[in-house]
């Protein structure tokens, strides 16, 4: 089958450094560590990143080194994965649905104003696919009703709004590095800041509240066994195997978003004349990583079971999450959402496709279109 994604990995060096921390018996939370976290802050440009074991913990801290709890309103997209509205659920808080562009898959920043409540404390703006939402407007809103803003950069590392990467515009930026995304390690995450305070106390939490970590305690200045736990941690931290895979992968990032892109131009090129396929958009003040190729189409199932018969995966992302039960009895007015989700189709895009795996889909969705009459 030719899969919806693939990670593409820099198989020598990742075996060489391995082996190297394999050697000198350190391999959780380490030098390693740090140095991925030094590197990834310098490339997004800002000054602080804490490495964590998952986007899901990455969103989760950020949300409970706010303040986010009980009785305290966080504004997410549904057209997301389900982490983004748990993340505030996990620290007691309530997620508040708002609707997305149509053309984008982008939260709606207008809509996002809509749902500002007395109680709203945080917006987290999901960056769909790697294109950007609208930051400068919804930082606007923020500023106007006192909000803090979380980008949920899971789909976004190496994208860019204007002149800037995504995850260096709200307070943090939350990032996954899970097997099928852009910079991919297996599993792991990310969370961007320029506030000291806020990377300071992410440290602890990650770490089960412990003031200081076993590599500050033994490698920096001399061995000592004395910590403190002065707040209820997790144990959500990054290790030095999954950081060395991230240093390499890092290296290569923009690589093989330009590849991701390259491919992403040529199908939009290929079905550019089918009118019954509407193509995915770049706006001009967002520089997609292009993390998937999301198409709208009729027939949205049948196309999927079509394309699986000819060995071709294909996936729904999303069926809005407010869906879900664990949501209880919400209610969300999400008219665009609704109208827009049961058409969506993401094809094949990663960057170790091959020609003959990328002229298959294009053939095969086209025949599709034919033996339907669309």
């Amino acid at each position: 089958m030719i899969p919806v994604f693939r990670p593409k990995m820099i198989k020598e060096e990742i075996l060489l450094e391995l082996e190297k921390i394999f050697d000198s018996g350190w391999i959780g939370l380490g030098p390693k560590t740090e140095e991925f976290e030094q590197k990834f802050a310098e490339y997004i440009g800002v000054k602080y990143a804490v490495g964590v074991n998952s986007a899901t913990a990455a969103l989760h801290l950020a949300n409970l080194v706010l303040g986010i709890g009980l009785g305290d309103e966080v504004i997410v997209p549904s057209m997301t994965f389900v982490s983004t509205a748990l993340a505030p659920l996990y620290c007691g808080g309530t997620p508040v649905f708002a609707d997305i562009e149509e053309d984008t898959l982008c939260v709606d920043p207008a809509d996002v104003e809509k749902k500002v409540t007395s109680r709203t404390k945080a917006v987290i703006p999901v960056h769909y696919g790697g294109h950007a939402c609208r930051m400068d407007e919804i930082m606007e809103i923020a500023h106007r009703h006192n909000l803090y803003v979380i980008e949920d950069a899971a789909h976004g590392c190496g994208g860019k709004y204007k002149n800037r990467m995504l995850g260096s515009v709200g307070v943090m930026g939350c990032f996954s590095f899970h097997a099928v995304k852009n910079l991919p390690t297996g599993d792991g995450g990310m969370i961007t800041t320029n506030d000291e305070k806020i990377y300071n106390d992410l440290k602890k939490l990650r770490w089960v509240g412990i003031d200081k970590g076993t590599w500050d305690r033994s490698a920096k200045k001399g061995y000592s066994w004395q910590y403190s736990v002065g707040k209820l941690g997790f144990k959500y931290h990054m290790n030095d195997i999954t950081a060395v895979i991230g240093l390499a992968q890092l290296k290569v990032l923009d690589e093989h978003n330009l590849i991701r892109r390259e491919y992403a131009q040529r199908y939009d090129e290929a079905f550019k004349d089918v009118s019954w396929i509407k193509l995915p958009v770049e706006k001009d003040y967002a520089y997609s990583c292009r993390h998937n190729y999301v198409v709208k189409v009729p027939l949205r199932n049948e196309l999927n079971g079509y394309l699986s018969t000819k060995g071709i995966s294909t996936g729904v992302h999303y069926e809005p999450i407010h869906h879900f039960k664990v949501f209880g009895e919400v209610k969300a007015d999400l008219p665009i959402t609704e109208r827009v989700w049961p058409r969506l189709l993401t094809l094949p895009l990663y960057p170790s496709m091959t020609e003959g795996e990328f002229d298959k889909v294009v053939t095969e969705v086209i025949m599709f279109g034919r033996q339907k009459g669309l």
